[in-house]
């Protein structure tokens, strides 16, 4: 809220300024979300549930504020996406009118026409369409290191720097998954980290010898006096929540 009065971003009234991530107990320790308009890095190893905590925003987003979202999927079937999200209690069906699921491999398969238009002029192509016509407020894209891959960047540093600017022009907020390999403590390839606006990173931590928790950091997010600190992430029922970590962690 600026000046008493509340924020308007791409015909979208946002109260507080911020998108809520829905994972209770975090967007305490973010001030109120993530402030709207950010590109922020989803960064975690494999089995850290990066694909669901994302799409955990754009769900309750849309079902609680009726804020519309777009998840673009590089890595797996829109089909096989929705299943995974159902099975975790968030029926894309439930929010359909309000959130758009798109396989841009299985578009640019699938109509000729694209097929000589490059992976990321077919993703630029689509994302500005369908913001002009159903005007979404969250984007998630899935994954970062894919779209580097299939877009065959010659230049990764400068084409990426391209990439955010565009993504912040188009007047949304981004949550852009990426991985890391177990064997890196870098978050980032080619300096996204430092590009972005958030990083939020999810881990599997040893706990003793024998147990392993999943953790949430906010490492980066700017605009925002934001808690730096590791907590539990927990599942249950259909809900994400942020409690104090264990001690005894290691990695």
């Amino acid at each position: 809220m600026v000046g008493g009065k509340a924020m308007r971003f791409g015909g979208l009234n946002m109260e507080d300024g911020y998108v809520k991530t829905y994972i209770e107990g975090f967007d305490d320790k973010l001030h109120g979300g993530i402030p709207v308009g950010s590109v922020v890095l989803l960064v975690g190893q494999p089995g850290t549930m990066k694909s669901s905590v994302a799409f955990n925003v754009l769900f309750n987003s849309a079902l609680e504020k009726g804020i519309k979202g777009l998840y673009v999927t590089l890595e797996q079937s829109s089909k096989s996406l929705a299943k995974h999200m159902t099975s975790m209690g968030m029926d894309p069906e439930q929010v359909r009118d309000k959130i758009e699921i798109i396989d841009i491999g299985l578009i640019r398969k699938k109509l000729t026409q694209l097929q000589e238009q490059s992976w990321m002029q077919v993703f630029k192509m689509y994302a500005k369409n369908l913001k002009e016509t159903s005007d979404y407020q969250l984007l998630v894209i899935d994954s970062l290191p894919v779209l580097n891959v299939l877009a065959k960047f010659h230049n990764p540093r400068e084409e990426l720097f391209h990439l955010f600017e565009w993504l912040r022009d188009l007047n949304v907020t981004t949550i852009m998954i990426t991985e890391m390999t177990p064997d890196t403590a870098k978050f980032a390839e080619y300096g996204e980290d430092f590009l972005a606006d958030g990083l939020i990173y999810l881990r599997m931590a040893e706990i003793g010898d024998t147990n392993i928790q999943r953790q949430i950091r906010c490492v980066k997010m700017r605009s925002v006096n934001h808690n730096g600190d590791y907590h539990s992430l927990l599942f249950d029922h259909g809900q994400f929540k942020a409690t104090k970590a264990i001690s005894n962690t290691r990695g």
